[in-house]
Parts: C-alpha cells; sequence; structure tokens
C-alpha cells in the first residue's frame, strides 16, 4: 500500500503550484482565510494537471487514458450517489481499481489534498468532472458554430470551477436561501473568465490548430482563421481589422456575462468578495486592454504588468471594484 503523504505537505504542494503557474488567480486566492486558500489551491492545482493534459504533447489516446483516471480517481475521493454518478460514465474498471484508486490519492499530494478539501467543504466530484470533459472536447476537435455552443464549452471548463469555488466561499447568512441564483452567478463568472482567455489566446490556440470563435460569427464579420500559421491567425490588413471587429464584438458580450457575475460578490463575505473581486478584476482589465487593442491579439498574449495586478487586488481587498 502507498504511504499516505502529510497533509500539510499536500497542501503545500497545491500552494506552489498555483503560486507559480495561476499568478492572476493568486493574488485573489492569498486574499482568503488560511483553510480556504488551501482549498482553492487544491482544486487549482487538479484543474492544471488536467489542462496539461489536454494541452501536452501525447498521443489523443494516451490523454484520453489519463483523463479517465483522474476521472476516476474523483470519483473514489467520496462514496455515494455523486461518485457512482461519475462512475457510471466511465470504462468498467478491473476488480481492485477502486481500492487502487484510493491508495493513489493518498499517494498524490493533489488527489490527497483535493479529497480533504472536499471532506470540508462538501465539494461535488461530479462537478471537477465537467472539467475533464471539457477537456475532452478539445480533444475530440469540436468547434462551435454558435455562441450557446461555446457557451457549453465555457461553462464545463470555467463555470464548473466558479461553482467549486462557491462551495469554498460560502454564503453569507443572509444570501443562504438564495443558492441556486448564487450557483448561476458563479457560473456565468466563470463563463466570463473563459471567454476572456478565448480573446487572449487567439494567436496561440490557432497556432496549435484550435478555434474557438463560433463559426457564424466568423462568417459575419469575414474572418477566415488561419490554423497552424506562424505567421498570425489572418493572413492580410483587410482580415486583421475584420479580426478586429470581431473581438471588439466578443468583448461587448463578455461585459455582459461579467455585470452579471459580479453580482455574486454581494452574496459573499468580506474576504470571499475580496477574493473575487481581485481575481474577476484582473481578468476584466484583461478585457478592457484586449478591446483597447484588438489587433494586438493576433500577433501576441495580452497581459497585465505585475504592479496593475498588485493594485487591482488591493482595490479587491478593500471592497472597490465590483
Amino acid at each position: 500500500m502507498s504511504a499516505q503523504l502529510p497533509l500539510a505537505e499536500a497542501y503545500r504542494h497545491c500552494e506552489a503550484v498555483t503560486r507559480t503557474q495561476a499568478a492572476n488567480f493568486f493574488y485573489g486566492i492569498r486574499l482568503l482565510p488560511a483553510e480556504r486558500r488551501r482549498a482553492m489551491c487544491a482544486v487549482y492545482a487538479f484543474a492544471r494537471r488536467v489542462d496539461d493534459i489536454g494541452d501536452g504533447t501525447l498521443a489523443p489516446d494516451e490523454k484520453l487514458r489519463l483523463l479517465d483516471a483522474e476521472d476516476r480517481a474523483l470519483a473514489a475521493l467520496a462514496p455515494g450517489d455523486s461518485a457512482g454518478v461519475a462512475a457510471a460514465r466511465l470504462p468498467r474498471e478491473p476488480a481492485g481499481a477502486g481500492a487502487s484508486s484510493r491508495e493513489h490519492a493518498d499517494a498524490d499530494p493533489v488527489m490527497f489534498a483535493l479529497a480533504d478539501a472536499q471532506r470540508r467543504f462538501a465539494i461535488a466530484p461530479g462537478v471537477l468532472g465537467e472539467l475533464i470533459e471539457g477537456v475532452r472536447m478539445d480533444l475530440a476537435g469540436t468547434t462551435y458554430e454558435s455562441f450557446d455552443e461555446l457557451v457549453v464549452y465555457c461553462r464545463r471548463v470555467a463555470g464548473a470551477i466558479g461553482r467549486v469555488c462557491l462551495a469554498i466561499f460560502g454564503l453569507r447568512e443572509a444570501a443562504a436561501v438564495e443558492r441556486a441564483r448564487a450557483e448561476r452567478l458563479a457560473d456565468e463568472l466563470g463563463v466570463a473568465l473563459q471567454l476572456t482567455n478565448i480573446l487572449r489566446d487567439v494567436r496561440e490556440d490557432a497556432l496549435g490548430g484550435r478555434v474557438y470563435l463560433p463559426g457564424e460569427d466568423l462568417r459575419r464579420f469575414g474572418v477566415a482563421i488561419e490554423v497552424g500559421a506562424a505567421t498570425g491567425p489572418v493572413a492580410d490588413p483587410q482580415q486583421l481589422e475584420q479580426l478586429s471587429e470581431l473581438v471588439r464584438f466578443e468583448c461587448d458580450r463578455a461585459r455582459e456575462w461579467f455585470e452579471r457575475g459580479m453580482q455574486l460578490t454581494g452574496m459573499l463575505d468580506r474576504r470571499s468578495a475580496a477574493c473575487v473581486l481581485a481575481m474577476a478584476g484582473i481578468y476584466r482589465r484583461l478585457l478592457e486592454r484586449i478591446a483597447a487593442h484588438p489587433e494586438e491579439v493576433a500577433q501576441r498574449r495580452l497581459s497585465l504588468p505585475v504592479h496593475e495586478k498588485a493594485w487591482v487586488a488591493a482595490r479587491g481587498l478593500l471592497g472597490v471594484g465590483a
């Protein structure tokens, strides 16, 4: 049987992953009380692992095998209906494989920390399974004809994370009766973040052979994305202007999702609201930078300087920017 890791060591590993690989999110996460901060880092470390599988260089079949293994590990975190539902979507395991998954969780710092966070905050393993389903969509080469189809993907890879974060944050007592509304707002804020990611990564995704912008929007603005082209996602100055118009249009859409999703902050306690204001505030600033310079998404991956991120996080701590 695998030796069990000290829980504090498992959480330190997850925090190190989050600090080094998710600077935008860590500005907000570090504003939380210790127990919630650790749980958020465990969730992020798991999400980072799943994303890395999808973005890595392994063959598609091997990526799917690894995603199936992560899905089984999630299902093994907790007994009961939620685990059973998650496991029902998977191929049948060999005899004894469930026990192996539990032993793996003890030896794996990410799964060990995530299991503890799940117990403390009643995180449903099936919600994180939606993230895996979104990465499977990437591996299948799914494209999106309409914006509604793209939203399904965004809900899986980011809206689900928003709902998990809500479980960790908790609601103010006065807002607890509105849990369904809070879950919807957390989901919509996750979609807003993912739409911003998509606009930021137009060049990078096209170089990797992926186009997330809806087909109907590409045709409406007369844009033909060049996938795999080292010179960029569009071929000539006219196309660049049309892409810029399309990006502005999608930025307007993302703003609407932010406006709805940010209402969540009024339902959270001060520290959790500060975390959301910092994390989402950085992405909103990034979205505005993209909207102001839409032509640049064809040339590079836009980002905010460190001092600006720190300024947004400080405003979040003061409750400014909802």
